[in-house]
């Protein structure tokens, strides 16, 4: 069965413990957590307490990855990989998420896929590379990531989708899906609605359905071959201007995913506002404009 968990970067910079509460009145199976500067994100005994407090299993880490966590464990991005599969071994979480290499980042982008199945190998974990987007500086594109955002053109074993990133690099995500292939193992569950060639600057992480990808198809997709993955809600609540309209924006999210994969309960269905259908005729749109494309050439 796909368990589907939240992410503490849903409430961030809230304490850990605010995701552990949130998730457990929304009703998701498990939490992911982000590894930040704050301390509680690094402690395995602070976040097994919460785990059992909660009754919430803590489903992946996302290992420290971001510009503001550069000092997290060191500067090492390998010791930053190895300490989150050892963090995720503690507390007994199956998958670590990483990023691609910053470009910058010379010998740890050489040997970086080695790296990965070394730490994955030795650790017993899943590292799961996820998709990320080129950056655009002065109107044109910078390779910010080595050796490059698309783990489907690297020799990765395990691979997490984000449907964000795939709509700021102008990618359709249930294409990406099946790229994937078997090596998709974890899905970040969010939105997006569009790309930097389309004048979109920022990450949005937008709750699913209320973006242009494709966000349902692929979860009817997983759905029937019955892939056996997680799925992290990875959504931004920040405009939320109460805790119970945080509360709602999560469980939406959670209904939602429900709702596509076949699971939903009275509740969830209750919850559910059909958010998606200005998303889907924007998506329509923009598939017959791609399609008529060569024609108008």
């Amino acid at each position: 069965m796909i368990r589907i968990g939240m992410s503490t970067s849903c409430v961030y910079p809230q304490p850990t413990e605010h995701t552990f509460r949130l998730a457990k009145l929304a009703g998701y199976d498990g939490v992911e957590i982000m590894v930040t500067n704050d301390d509680g994100t690094r402690d395995p005994d602070a976040l097994l307490e919460l785990s059992k407090r909660y009754d919430l299993p803590i489903l992946s880490i996302h290992a420290p990855v971001l510009l503001l966590t550069q000092f997290v464990w060191g500067r090492d991005p390998r010791v930053k990989l190895e300490k989150s599969a050892e963090l995720a071994s503690a507390v007994g979480a199956h998958t670590v998420v990483v990023h691609p290499p910053f470009r910058w980042q010379a010998q740890y982008a050489r040997d970086f896929l080695r790296i990965v199945r070394e730490t994955a190998t030795a650790s017993g974990i899943d590292i799961a590379v996820e998709n990320m987007f080129p950056w655009k500086v002065g109107g044109r594109n910078l390779k910010a990531y080595s050796p490059g955002s698309d783990p489907t053109q690297m020799d990765c074993d395990s691979m997490t989708l984000d449907f964000s990133h795939a709509s700021l690099a102008g990618r359709d995500s249930l294409e990406l899906a099946m790229a994937m292939g078997p090596h998709l193992r974890h899905v970040h569950l969010c939105d997006g609605s569009g790309s930097m060639d389309e004048g979109k600057v920022f990450d949005e992480h937008l709750l699913p359905g209320r973006g242009n990808e494709p966000v349902g198809e692929v979860l009817e997709y997983l759905a029937a071959r019955h892939w056996d993955g997680t799925i992290v809600a990875e959504v931004n609540t920040r405009k939320a201007k109460t805790e119970q309209e945080r509360l709602e924006l999560l469980s939406e999210t959670l209904a939602f995913a429900h709702g596509k994969l076949g699971t939903a309960t009275k509740r969830d269905v209750a919850r559910y506002t059909g958010a998606e259908f200005p998303g889907m005729f924007r998506r329509a749109s923009r598939r017959a404009l791609t399609a008529l494309r060569p024609s108008l050439r």
